[in-house]
């Protein structure tokens, strides 16, 4: 029997209305196990409208109302992350491994949210003029929304709403279609934990759904993260509305590798970044910038390890790739690669035509490494999402920079050297919102913001840390003149002297 997925509003399942659901395949085997409830609008307005209610008190709830719940929530998400991983697993296939390590940076900002107390805290400047005081507070928004990608299914969500719930909002979650079991379950523990009904809603659904949220005036934000393209229109849509956004967009993320570099590090993290999760990931390494006469050797040495990646299902332990999304996704990737070599790349390694024994309808697709990439070819200009990595031949530091800097995109970036002169000059002059040293990936720890630069997001801030405080709330500064007790009228005694 096939399993249904339905919406959760205002602390509890609720059966979809609409009649209209999506499939939910398990990428390793090509069945559809699942089906998800599509919202419609009205749908949306009853998540918004629980949310609102809730705000009415929650929004003057005690920070150590909110922070106890939280705490009792991440208790509950340690010790079920296993199952979270592999509901992960199941419909997003990526290995457990991987899938587990999705949880635990969720983890991060459910962390930092318990003591968002510190992040809070107000200014007060006094005696500014006599006997006058100004203190400035952060006060929530109201309700809020996130819409978040298939990628990380837990992961993303959980840099939201635990920053929005802890400062006082109320939430609204559109997670992806494809695979959503796990954003239910996040709301259940939530819910075991102890928060209040509305509090935390989901709802599913296609464009609908999405545009609904984009456009509702009771939503007063809007959280994204997905491609480049869906980003700037929700951007532009929501902003339109009169809504805060924060929408990170897409990403062709670079490692520029300097001959002094220990080429047996690189290699590995090249590998690592580029085909870790199956290359569906926003900060994947996607585009290796090679300096001067190390790029045979290198690329010898990145084939040498991504020829012996186990690729199999998300739930075998061995495996250490799993499938992509969709198959359609599968085709989309496979057709980079499949035309790069007429667009002027040399294909090293070609893996479209990868299948699984006993898996065969499965999503698969095999490791892919392009040389000599030519930044005309679709296959350097796109976010491809998959395991493809193109390498590029540059003659100079100061070349590779420039053409790093010419991306549209400008999320992740990393420099190997052995050089910190020149890990710093790169610090300073490379275009990008996150920048490793010798680390592949960079993504930041939850008490820092996420964030790229360029076509990589749209708004003005960065997700989680300070910047995630930021966004859910809204400054308020008080002046305030009260007289001396010592002027009281005549004939009222508040117990202090009479200064005339």
């Amino acid at each position: 029997m096939t399993k249904i997925v339905n919406h959760w509003i205002g602390g509890k399942t609720v059966e979809g209305a609409s009649g209209t659901y999506g499939p939910v395949t398990d990428p390793a085997t090509g069945a559809v196990t699942t089906k998800v409830a599509f919202a419609t609008v009205e749908e949306v307005d009853a998540a918004v409208a629980a949310a609102k209610d809730a705000f009415a008190t929650w929004g003057r709830s005690s920070l150590a109302q909110r922070t106890t719940i939280l705490f009792k929530f991440r208790a509950l998400l340690d010790a079920h992350r296993d199952e979270i991983a592999e509901l992960i697993t199941a419909e997003h296939g990526k290995v457990h491994s991987d899938a587990l390590g999705e949880v635990a940076r969720g983890l991060e900002i459910v962390d930092l949210a318990c003591g968002i107390n510190v992040q809070l805290k107000g200014e007060l400047s006094t005696e500014v003029a006599g006997r006058v005081d100004v203190a400035s507070i952060r006060q929530p928004l109201g309700v809020v929304a996130g819409i978040t990608p298939f990628n990380f299914p837990a992961m993303v969500p959980m840099w939201m709403f635990p920053i929005a719930i802890a400062t006082g909002n109320t939430f609204v979650l559109k997670p992806s279609e494809k695979d959503p079991s796990a954003s239910i379950r996040l709301a259940e523990l939530l819910a075991e934990a102890g928060l209040p009904d509305g509090v935390f809603n989901v709802v599913h659904g296609d464009k609908v759904a999405v545009d609904r949220l984009l456009e509702h005036p009771d939503v007063r934000a809007v959280s994204f993260v997905g491609s480049t393209p869906i980003a700037r229109y929700i951007h532009a849509t929501a902003s339109a509305n009169g809504k805060r956004v924060q929408a990170l967009g897409g990403a062709k993320n670079h490692m520029l590798v300097l001959p002094d570099a220990d080429l047996d590090a690189a290699a590995d993290a090249a590998v690592s970044a580029a085909y870790g999760s199956a290359g569906e990931r926003c900060m994947a390494v996607s585009a290796l910038v090679a300096v001067g006469s190390i790029g045979d050797e290198l690329v010898a040495k990145i084939r040498e390890r991504a020829e012996k990646i186990k690729i199999g299902p998300g739930n075998d332990p061995s495996s250490e790739m799993g499938p992509l999304i969709t198959a359609a996704h599968r085709d989309k990737v496979a057709s980079y690669v499949a035309n790069a070599a007429a667009e002027g790349a040399e294909v090293v390694l070609d893996g479209t035509g990868y299948t699984v024994e006993g898996y065969e309808d499965g999503h698969w697709i095999g490791i892919s490494l392009l040389d000599k990439v030519p930044t005309t070819a679709k296959a350097y200009q796109d976010e491809i999402f998959g395991p493809v990595l193109c390498v590029l031949r540059v003659d100079t530091y100061e070349e590779g920079v420039a053409l790093m800097n010419a991306s549209p995109f400008g999320n992740g970036t990393a420099i190997f050297t052995r050089d910190g002169g020149a890990a710093r000059r790169f610090q300073l002059e490379i275009e990008a919102g996150m920048v490793g040293v010798n680390v592949p990936i960079p993504v930041p720890v939850g008490y820092h913001s996420f964030g790229g630069w360029k076509d990589s997001l749209f708004g003005d801030h960065h997700i989680y840390g300070n910047d995630g405080t930021h966004f859910y709330t809204r400054g308020k500064v008080v002046t305030t003149r009260w007289p001396d007790p010592a002027d009281a009228p005549a004939g009222v005694d508040l117990g202090f002297p009479r200064n005339h």
